[in-house]
């Protein structure tokens, strides 16, 4: 092979190599999928109403509230009767959730989910009675009322009892339905903001540049790493939507920060391929302490007067197993760290600390969140 040969080959190698680098850390999204628009987003709503026909699985009657509110439904069906002598283990207070959807209008559809307040022990089979739904502002913006669908159950009595999931949780599938709408009139808008979902500098150029290039015309521009605000009129198109529908499905580049996220409760790591490590030594070890403690009976010689005692004699074993060592080069990867710990027989839990020393010692190339 000629020394030109073997030049081009040594810059393919160089090429490719550069090229996998990059797909490792920069990736295509659709503007849509990473951004959001200022301001336009779903509400929560709440509601509080009662669930009904329950087979003697509903609050006690030292449920108060529950008592009062089934006595007041009663009163506005025109039947009097005291709170004090309605029985209500057939009946549960609940407390109704749901999101309202961004743009939502009246008689639009929303799953429910309803929550028991009180001490009953299943909502299996009831139905949640009309229940207004009222949003942060305290005004209603929809109601809800239908058949609960538990996922659990619960059976037994006393001490002899069963039970699955939470069953004194249920949805209602399209339970419920929109009276007011909160949206905003996007048509008479003359300038938003596109909020990226990860903040990045260099995305929130990305992205003003990508609609910029498509318009033909400076109309976005990037405020800070995650705003990215657009004028509707130097856009050259009349209204927002349309100018949306345009820029929605471009596509750009995303860079994608090195993350390392860990879960010390249920020992859960996460890591991406693109995470880099430097040259770093790591030393593994565990002192394992058992104690074991025996008892004795000291019994007194007969005629001495003497007690009998118990008596104790702990007995304390430690034992410390060699430190297992692996080492690591400049640039390693997630791949090779995960199994040098693996060879060493290290746990999750182990993981984490090592992954906590090392970002510690300034080896760890990415960001370390602990949940």
């Amino acid at each position: 092979m000629s020394w030109l040969a073997r030049l081009m080959t040594f810059a393919l190698v160089l090429l490719g190599n550069a090229s996998a680098h990059c797909d490792e850390t920069v990736r295509l999204a659709k503007i849509r999928d990473v951004t959001t628009i200022e301001g336009v987003r779903d509400n929560p709503l709440i509601g509080y109403g009662i669930v009904v026909g329950l087979a003697g699985t509903g609050d006690k009657r030292q449920t108060v509230f529950t008592t009062q509110t089934l006595a007041n439904v009663l009163q506005r069906m025109g039947v009097q009767i005291p709170a004090a002598s309605v029985r209500v283990n057939n009946v549960a207070a609940v407390f109704v959730t749901t999101r309202l959807p961004v743009f939502a209008r009246p008689g639009t559809s929303l799953d429910i989910t309803v929550s028991s307040v009180g001490d009953a022990k299943s909502l299996e089979g009831g139905l949640l009675l009309l229940t207004p739904l009222y949003g942060p502002d305290g005004r209603v913006y929809g109601e809800a009322q239908g058949s609960v669908a538990v996922g659990g159950y619960s059976a037994g009595s006393g001490g002899n009892t069963r039970q699955t999931n939470h069953p004194t949780v249920g949805r209602i599938p399209q339970g419920g339905r929109v009276e007011r709408e909160a949206g905003i009139d996007l048509s008479r808008m003359t300038e938003f903001s596109l909020l990226l979902s990860n903040p990045d500098f260099t995305t929130a150029e990305e992205l003003a540049r990508t609609i910029n290039h498509e318009l033909g015309r400076q109309a976005a521009k990037a405020k800070d790493s995650r705003r990215v605000d657009v004028n509707v009129a130097a856009s050259g198109i009349r209204t927002m939507p349309t100018l949306m529908a345009r820029i929605e499905n471009l596509t750009i580049s995303v860079e994608r920060r090195a993350k390392v996220v860990v879960n010390e409760r249920t020992g859960t790591v996460v890591m991406g391929k693109d995470v880099k490590l430097g040259a770093v030594s790591i030393l593994h070890g565990g002192i394992s302490i058992q104690i074991t403690t025996e008892y004795s009976v000291s019994q007194p010689q007969p005629l001495s007067k003497g007690q009998t005692e118990v008596l104790s004699q702990p007995t304390v074993q430690t034992t410390e197993p060699p430190a297992r060592r692996i080492e690591l080069g400049e640039g390693a990867n997630v791949e090779q760290l995960v199994g040098g710990l693996q060879a060493i027989g290290a746990t999750a839990r182990d993981v984490i600390s090592v992954l906590q020393a090392i970002k510690a010692a300034g080896a760890l190339e990415a960001d370390l969140e602990v949940l």
